[in-house]
Parts: C-alpha cells; structure tokens; sequence
C-alpha cells in the first residue's frame, strides 16, 4: 500500500476537501464496441475476434463520468445528435447521472470500435459523427470567466477544430485550460501544434505523444522547455512506470503508478485527466493530484471498458485491498 496515497484518498472521502474552481468539459460523446483479439489483422487479412461489450466513450465523456463518481461537478458541453448512437447515449448517460448541456440536431454521434489484445493495449478505429463537426453558435456565450477548461486533441485537429481552436484562444487569461492532445498528434500540422503549446494551457501528455514532440532521456529538461511557453503545469504519462509532472522549477518529479493487473488501456489516459482536473478543482498540491490521478488510472486499467471510473469510496476500498 501506498501510504501517502491511502491518507489522500481517505481524506477525500471524509470530505476533507470541497471543490474551489468550475470545470468545463468540451469534447466528443461516442459509443465503444469493445472486442478482444489475439493480434492486430494484416493488410488484407482476417482474425478472430470476441465481443466484449458496449461502453459509454469519447474522452470527454469518459472525463464527465469520473468527475461524476468522484464528486466533482463539471458543465459537459458534449453534442448529442439525432440518431441510433445519439439515442443510446442519452439513455445510457442519464442512468448515469450525466447529462450534456449541448443537444444539437443533423447528425448522429459517432463510435469505436476498440481492438484489445491480449496485453491490454487497446487500438481504436473511429467512424466521426456530430460531435466533431463543431460550430460557432454551439458555443456562443459558453465560455466561462475562470476556473478550468477541458479540450482533446480529437476535435481540435478535426473538421470543426478551428472553431474550438479560435474559442480556446478568446478564452479570459483567468482560465486553465487542460489539454490532452492525444494520439492523433502524429497527423496534426505542426502550425497547430504550435497554437496549441501557447500560456494558460496545462498539456499533459501520454509517453508516444511526449516522444513525438521531441522528448529524449532528459524528460525534466523537455518538460521544463514546454512549461517554459505555457506557464502551467506539464505532464507525462508512462503507464506502469508512473508519470512525471514539472509544476515550476523545483516542484517536479516521478510519482509512481498503482500495481495492478491490466484488463484493458482503453480510458487510461482519460481518468487520469479526470484526476488532475479533480485535483486542480479541489486545490491539492501537484504531487498529490498526481497521487489521484495514477490511482483512478490504475482502478479503470484493471476493468474492461473505459467508462469504469471509481467512487472515492471504491478507489479507497481497492487500495486498502
């Protein structure tokens, strides 16, 4: 056990510490169809796959459901459309008491279909829907005067992505943003990467994202240069191995991650996102957040599906145990 993140969590479910900022989520609400195969399929090929299940996905909406289980209250404006997929996610997400603040109509959502072999490692093939074709007037008067504004990779270097890009660039200098870029930043153009890397926003990155940025050996020294152009916070994420965090000079450093037995990565990086913003929103000190965010991390890793966020009172029990 670990003792400093058993006394956190046990904090946290006493009510030892209460929400001081807002939290807004911008980001996509799709359906994962979960299957299981033994190896990726060749070019050209055929493998045997199992079906594994549904699951409510989208990294917003994965985020939207943790901060929900952890207590935390957050404005989802997530696009929920008109069809087969839009239909099923309201359903679903209402049984889980979330709900999104942008129904728009035209299009139904999208879905994935998540390739998990044998390891764990999850590959994602993602048909778009409505929730990245993203409009100007989806988001008059959305933007909120302080606190925390959470943005994906996934729609910001989509079809719609330039209208997220020039609301997150009007955003007021009192607002954090909190931005994964994701796995799609080996296709994103360098200029909008470049717009992306810009003051007031947190990055936090996963260890291919970070490499492919430039990250060598030096990961404090490549850290450093990024918090050097955005004044907040840079993550890194290295699954097992834990993740890194360089708040300021001398407030850095390795945080180690759960020992678990890994089902399956899909939502990895989503619940960890969910505990930095739930650490940012409750105050903690960047070590501790990083303490939170490895725990729901390494809690959803060991169960299938990504939308498998603990309670407080679950993330605890399971560290005790």
């Amino acid at each position: 056990m670990n003792r400093a993140r058993h006394d956190l969590l046990l904090t946290l479910t006493q009510g030892g510490w209460h929400q001081q900022s807002p939290v807004t989520l911008i980001g996509a609400a799709v359906m994962d169809m979960v299957v299981s195969a033994e190896a990726l399929p060749q070019r050209g090929g055929d493998v045997a796959a199992q079906m594994q299940g549904f699951h409510l996905g989208g990294c917003a909406l994965n985020i939207a459901v943790a901060l929900k289980q952890l207590g935390i209250v957050s404005r989802n404006l997530l696009p929920l459309g008109e069809g087969m997929w839009a239909d099923r996610l309201r359903g679903e997400m209402a049984q889980r008491g979330v709900h999104s603040d942008l129904a728009v109509g035209g299009e139904d959502n999208g879905w994935c279909m998540a390739l998990v072999e044998p390891d764990g490692e999850r590959t994602f093939i993602s048909i778009d829907g409505i929730e990245n074709r993203w409009q100007t007037a989806w988001l008059q008067d959305a933007a909120p005067q302080g606190g925390l504004v959470y943005l994906s990779g996934y729609q910001l270097g989509s079809g719609g992505g330039a209208v997220l890009l020039q609301w997150m660039q009007q955003l007021p200098a009192t607002v954090r943003v909190v931005l994964d870029i994701g796995p799609r930043i080996d296709v994103m153009p360098d200029d909008l990467l470049q717009r992306l890397i810009r003051p007031g926003v947190l990055l936090t990155l996963n260890q291919r994202e970070a490499q492919l940025l430039g990250m060598g050996e030096d990961i404090e020294g490549f850290c450093r240069q990024l918090w050097q152009r955005t004044g907040q916070w840079v993550v890194v994420r290295f699954g097992d191995q834990g993740g890194y965090y360089y708040a300021e000079p001398g407030e850095c450093g390795w945080v180690a991650a759960r020992a678990v037995t890994v089902a399956d990565s899909i939502g990895a990086g989503d619940s960890h996102t969910a505990g930095l913003l739930a650490g940012l929103a409750l105050g903690l000190t960047p070590q501790q957040t990083m303490l939170l965010s490895n725990s729901i991390a390494g809690y959803v890793v060991s169960r299938p599906g990504g939308d498998c966020a603990p309670t407080l009172a679950q993330l605890l029990a399971s560290e005790a145990g």
